[in-house]
């Protein structure tokens, strides 16, 4: 006798469905003055759907949101895919002709705006092959100059209605969001993610991040980046509260961390690093846990953080892989270790995260590395926290996948233990008379000098070696010190031919919205009017 059993698509509009019946008046949502219940947030999602229907939206459509971490923006995760279609959420720090190049081509059919950012869409807004609305986000925090506000936010709720809509999918494996790359070395790439992964990625935020339902998440980390790493689920799906955040300010920050006790954070560590450098920070009396990613944390950060009351949770990720797809996992053992040697270990990428695959690092023909923490390869992904694929692009897809796993283009090497440890940027790494240089490994040793804040490593032009390393280093406010200085301090860390034969002073460096420092138009500078082996 057999038994037919009936599985439930994954999607993670179940998360708000639970917590809308769960915690009904518990709040879901801060900002400023405005709350917002988990009925609330529910009921505006339906509302927001409906109102997307109405207004034309089909299944499978592309609805684009241009905002900053305001409600509308979270509210948007739920909404759209609620509404059958697929969300774009656009880097809101991009030109007038990068967000039209996405808008175009995704094909979005609605575009929904911040009134402070539409000026950075009105020059191109008749020009736009298939948007067919845009609609305007007018915040009371910084409502912009009045223009484009034609039809606004609460034209488009009126449009809506409070009918119940299931919460469910009919496939997993549809579409919930593209979240475009950024594009370094040419036009931005569109990565797809599904249901499934952002239902399993947003279990693995949880469990790695110890969120509960008492957690207050404070929106550092933008959410058009990878979909805030499948927080605006996780934290929905675990019931706890989500407090938005306009702008990344120092003092911002720890306004809304002392008036709410804020409990989780994510961030790049140049975020990390401006929380920790701001006038009002203050040793915490309870643990607020800060997820870090996008480069290595070096040990120097991770002690001084946790002295302030911070624990690091370290992850890795991509775009392509919904954001985090390892972590650091932590070892009891490593208590018993010294701080510096216990730093250096938690600085590593770890292993896949609970929802993941394993990570392999691989040579050129797709065999292991040895795991003796020094043979550098790949790292390559699989799995259900995996990208679809590239939109409209079969041939990067292709690519991407070569041999059956995704190329991060990233290099590492496997230590003993299993765990990963990113060693570089394929594109970063310096090759200087036929020796590879780990920008990365350069970078910790020169940012655990006290008078050093922050620092990046790129090979510039060497007419002996063919490259060398260069440091660019923002020094901590009023501290000073010569390039000497900075160059003995690395070779006392490390071996000699490794450090910086120069080190330029500067008084910030090059970053995206998300913090990652751009080292391509510093290394772009260098090369200036040489034949660059590198480009982007």
């Amino acid at each position: 006798m057999s038994t037919t059993v009936w599985n439930t698509p994954l999607t993670p509009l179940a998360f708000l469905r639970r917590s809308a019946e769960v915690y009904p008046e518990k709040t879901a949502i801060v900002y400023g003055e405005r709350r917002h219940t988990y009925a609330q947030f529910a009921a505006e999602a339906t509302r927001v759907a409906h109102a997307l229907r109405g207004s034309g939206i089909t299944r499978g459509d592309r609805v684009a949101y241009l905002l900053p971490n305001v409600p509308e923006m979270l509210v948007a995760h739920f909404a759209v895919p609620l509404a059958g279609a697929v969300l774009v959420a656009i880097n809101t720090r991009l030109s007038t002709d990068e967000v039209r190049y996405i808008l175009d081509h995704s094909g979005a059919k609605v575009l929904v705006v911040d009134a402070a950012l539409h000026p950075v869409v009105a020059p191109v807004a008749g020009e736009l092959k298939t948007v067919e609305e845009i609609i305007t986000v007018i915040d009371p925090a910084n409502p912009g100059d009045g223009t484009g506000s034609g039809v606004t936010y609460d034209d488009l709720l009126a449009r809506g209605n409070d009918e119940p809509l299931p919460w469910a999918v009919d496939d997993e494996s549809d579409t919930i969001s593209i979240n475009y790359t950024s594009g370094t070395t040419g036009r931005p790439k569109g990565v797809q993610y599904h249901h499934r992964g952002a239902y399993l990625n947003s279990f693995g935020e949880v469990v790695h991040s110890s969120h509960t339902p008492d957690s207050v998440y404070l929106w550092t980390l933008p959410m058009f980046h990878c979909n805030g790493w499948c927080t605006p689920w996780a934290v929905t799906a675990i019931g706890g509260t989500h407090v938005c955040l306009r702008e990344v300010r120092g003092d911002a920050i720890w306004k809304l961390i002392t008036g709410h006790r804020v409990t989780h954070l994510n961030g790049a560590p140049t975020v990390v690093t401006t929380i920790m450098r701001a006038p009002e920070a203050v040793e915490l009396d309870y643990q607020l846990v800060v997820t870090t990613a996008g480069a290595p944390p070096s040990p120097t950060t991770i002690l001084q953080m946790e002295r302030m009351g911070f624990r690091i949770v370290h992850v890795y990720g991509l775009t392509e892989t919904y954001g985090p797809y390892s972590v650091n996992q932590y070892q009891r053992a490593w208590d018993d270790l010294d701080p510096e040697r216990r730093a250096a270990l938690q600085a590593r990428q770890g292993v896949g995260m609970i929802c993941a695959d394993w990570m392999r690092v691989v040579d050129d023909e797709m065999n292991d590395v040895p795991a003796d923490g020094s043979t550098m390869g790949e790292i390559v992904m699989r799995g259900n926290n995996v990208m679809n694929g590239y939109y409209e692009d079969p041939d990067g897809t292709e690519k991407a996948f070569a041999g059956g796993w995704f190329h991060s283009g990233d290099l590492g090497v496997m230590h003993p233990d299993g765990y990963v440890e990113l060693r570089d940027r394929a594109k970063d790494v310096v090759v200087s008379g036929g020796e590879n240089i780990s920008t990365v490994e350069v970078e910790q040793a020169v940012v655990s000098h006290p008078a050093v804040l922050e620092v990046a490593v790129v090979g510039v032009p060497d007419e002996k070696w063919g490259e060398r390393p260069k440091a660019f280093v923002v020094l901590v406010e009023g501290e000073r010190v010569t390039e000497e200085d900075v160059i003995e301090h690395v070779r006392s860390k490390i071996a000699r031919y490794k450090a910086p034969r120069a080190v330029e002073f500067v008084d910030e460096l090059p970053k995206t919205s998300t913090g990652k420092v751009q080292k391509f138009e510093l290394r772009e500078r260098e090369w200036a009017g040489t034949e660059s082996r590198i480009q982007g």
